[in-house]
């Protein structure tokens, strides 16, 4: 090892005076030139080969190089000289050196505006998220409160009545939502918190309702179980006439449909009642029948009445029906005609003319008749008697037809009623009346859409208790009417 560094230096001393030599004037002449020779200069063997030093313990050393040599002052100066003159002017080209500096100062200042544009909308997006969890926690804590202090409820006196609807198959919910809505309750959960702990709610019948307005919710649950909260609720007994008429025998008034709807339109008791009268409806009834809700099936017949105040007449079934007391008399006798025309086609009116031969509106004609002329297990019978009857052009003879336009009806009539002519008297004419005579039941109804078979052109009813007798032969028919004499049934009061 000794040896080779011992060569090394002697080859770097020979080397450098090659280098470096210069005689005393050049050193004399270059007063500032710096000395360099002090620096520790780097030895690298020269010749160096992996056979020259195999099998030596340090072959794994790297050769030294040589430090490249240093520049004289004068040699420096001329350098950065070069460097000056090469260095591209302020306006010069852009293509080398540092003309390129501009465009790598533009693609970094679009990088930080488009990082200070995320910045600033991650600020707005988390603003907007605060808001809103703010918003929901105060939403959350308003009703937690809210639960805490209870439904919004009235307090002070209860207002005037209104009239609520509930409609087939109403919850509690929706109820309580009508009742807000219509002003009876503050809140609906004023008047569900209460209905739910009354066991009542679960029989409550569809129609309308008169309930105090600004009612505490446990008032309005107590009041729409009261006996006088239902209104708009109509009873119309089958064969029931539109008109009032008297009894001829005891003069009482026998309350006809119009009569019926006005005493079932009253809002309220006493004189704060609010009612539509019998008039009022009966001008409505002989009104336009197209806004008075007449079917399209009966329509044509209706608008040639002889009668206006009658047109409706039958149109008004029987049975039960609800109606809006608040409304016009027109809107509610157009109502009521129709849920009835309803009911009737229901009832399998329309395709009826198979059975027997008529017309929609002359089956209803005829529905009438077999209501006002018999009880219910001959009502099959009676509308087949009136089914052979039209077919062979024979008068019906119904003294039902001569009540009609009677002011005092009763079940016999004199020979002078009879011989009245009138649209609807079948004692003076061959056919139907011109109307219906009351309104028919649903079993009138279905017994005139599919009579029973059979051969009858008479019957007559031979005692009080309702005994009917039907044959086709005009002999027996007036034996049977003789039987009904000495019963008592014909006697007339008049």
């Amino acid at each position: 090892m000794t040896d080779r560094w011992t060569r090394a230096e002697e080859r770097y001393r020979q080397n450098a005076e090659r280098r470096y030599r210069r005689d005393d004037l050049d050193w004399s002449e270059a007063d500032d030139y710096e000395d360099d020779t002090t620096v520790i200069p780097r030895y690298e063997d020269e010749g160096y080969d992996d056979a020259h030093y195999e099998g030596d313990e340090y072959d794994d050393e790297p050769p030294l190089a040589p430090e490249p040599p240093r520049r004289s002052a004068p040699q420096r100066a001329e350098r950065v000289g070069r460097r000056a003159a090469e260095k591209p002017t302020r306006g010069g080209s852009r293509s080398g050196g540092r003309g390129q500096r501009p465009k790598r100062s533009r693609m970094a200042s679009r990088k930080a505006a488009e990082r200070k544009r995320r910045r600033r909308n991650l600020f707005v997006i988390a603003g907007v998220f605060a808001v809103l969890f703010v918003g929901a926690v105060g939403f959350a804590g308003w009703k937690f409160l809210g639960k805490l202090n209870g439904p919004e409820d009235f307090s002070g006196p209860q207002g005037p009545l209104a009239v609520i609807q509930i409609k087939s198959g109403d919850t509690s919910t929706q109820i309580a939502q009508t009742m807000a809505d219509k002003g009876v309750v503050k809140s609906s959960g004023a008047f569900y918190e209460a209905a739910v702990r009354n066991t009542n709610m679960n029989s409550i019948q569809p129609g309308y309702y008169a309930i105090p307005s600004h009612s505490k919710g446990s008032e309005a649950v107590t009041a729409l179980f009261s006996k006088d909260a239902r209104v708009g609720n109509v009873v119309i007994s089958e064969g029931r006439q539109l008109h009032d008429s008297n009894d001829a025998s005891t003069n009482a008034r026998k309350d006809g449909i119009y009569r019926k709807i006005a005493d079932a339109s009253c809002v309220g008791t006493g004189a704060a009642a609010k009612c539509v009268t019998y008039e009022q409806l009966d001008q409505a009834g002989a009104g336009d029948p197209v806004a008075l809700g007449v079917p399209a099936w009966a329509l044509d017949r209706v608008k040639a009445a002889p009668d206006r105040s009658r047109q409706l007449e039958g149109l008004i079934a029987g049975g039960t029906m609800d109606f809006d007391p608040t409304a016009s008399p027109l809107d509610i006798l157009k109502q009521l005609v129709s849920l009835s025309a309803q009911s009737y086609e229901a009832s399998g009116l329309l395709q009826s003319g198979s059975a027997n031969g008529l017309s929609p509106y002359d089956t209803l004609i005829a529905a009438s008749l077999v209501e006002r002329e018999a009880l219910p297990q001959d009502m099959s019978k009676v509308a087949r008697v009136i089914v052979n009857r039209l077919a062979a052009k024979q008068k019906l003879e119904f003294d039902s037809t001569v009540n009609y336009t009677l002011a005092q009806t009763e079940v016999a009539t004199t020979d002078s009623d009879r011989s009245r002519q009138t649209p609807w008297n079948t004692y003076a004419m061959v056919g139907l009346p011109a109307t219906p005579i009351s309104a028919p039941s649903l079993d009138a109804m279905r017994a005139m859409e599919n009579p029973a078979p059979g051969p009858w052109l008479y019957f007559v009813t031979v005692d009080k208790q309702g005994t009917t007798l039907f044959t086709d032969d005009y002999k027996e028919h007036l034996r049977n009417i003789e039987k009904a004499r000495q019963s008592g049934i014909l006697d007339s009061g008049r």
